[in-house]
């Protein structure tokens, strides 16, 4: 025990001269598909715990490739890359990556609902990844603390009440929602959403935007998206970072991201 304490005490006492970790760092991020041409070209960038981070960027400037690199479903080419204190990708150990993509829900453009499923029973799906995780393929074959968990996300995004209703007999904007519960129900500290209201009207994707940053907030969940949609990119986020030919153009808080930066990011 006296062993214990001493250690505890020696590592808080580290973290406090060197601050706290960040919860992504990436330093000289590179990526190529072909070895031609780098899609990534040196990406330097850091991400606090709870922070709200927009991707901008035209069509083929990086920004779903670094969003799936970030947590390792895209291996990197060159440079290092640190996700929840521990190397990702191929420089870390297959206990790390499980351990990442635990603690990481995802919620992309297309829904990604299995259709003639349950609401209830697509939540359950994610928790896929877990011990005994066969038990995730139906509400009705989950146990009964996963099915509480999916009620619980579905009652965050107002839906409990579609429980037992086909995924493909909701809206688009309620299936977008019964995806972020689906995130949701992995209890993550990081979430990563690639166009999440791209493909919603704009009711309904700003309806989507409002209930998704806030559940972040009131989580204390680190979001990164990407977004085609500026005034969502900077309405939502605590920063913006463009990225223009495989590089980092700018990163600022939305606050100060002006009309000549949008500009900037898409001309050319």
């Amino acid at each position: 025990m006296l062993d214990l304490v001493t250690e505890n005490s020696a590592d808080t006492g580290q973290q406090a001269l060197s601050g706290p970790m960040p919860l992504i760092e990436a330093r000289g991020l590179m990526k190529s598909y072909d070895r031609r041409r780098m899609v990534l070209d040196g990406i330097n960038l850091t991400i606090e715990a709870g922070e709200r981070v927009a991707l901008i960027g035209s069509n083929g400037c990086g920004k779903s490739t670094l969003l799936k690199s970030l947590i390792g479903l895209h291996p990197i080419s060159g440079g290092t890359l640190r996700c929840f204190g521990d190397p990702v990708g191929m420089q870390g150990t297959r206990a790390q990556r499980l351990s990442m993509r635990r603690r990481t829900g995802f919620v992309f453009q297309k829904h990604c609902l299995v259709r003639r499923r349950t609401v209830l029973s697509n939540v359950i799906h994610g928790l896929f990844g877990e011990r005994g995780s066969w038990h995730a393929f139906s509400h009705s074959l989950a146990r009964e603390d996963w099915r509480l968990r999916a009620m619980h996300a579905l009652a965050e995004v107002d839906l409990a009440d579609k429980a037992m209703e086909r995924a493909d007999a909701l809206s688009g904007g309620q299936q977008q929602r019964v995806a972020i519960a689906r995130a949701l129900v992995r209890r993550p500290r990081l979430l990563i959403a690639d166009e999440p209201a791209a493909s919603l009207d704009p009711v309904s994707g700003r309806n989507v935007m409002d209930l998704f940053t806030q559940l972040c907030r009131d989580h204390a969940i680190t979001l990164i998206y990407t977004s085609h949609d500026m005034a969502h990119a900077v309405d939502y986020a605590d920063r913006v970072v463009a990225l223009k030919h495989g590089r980092v153009l700018f990163d600022r808080p939305a606050q100060r991201v002006t009309r000549a930066d949008l500009k900037d990011t898409f001309d050319g």
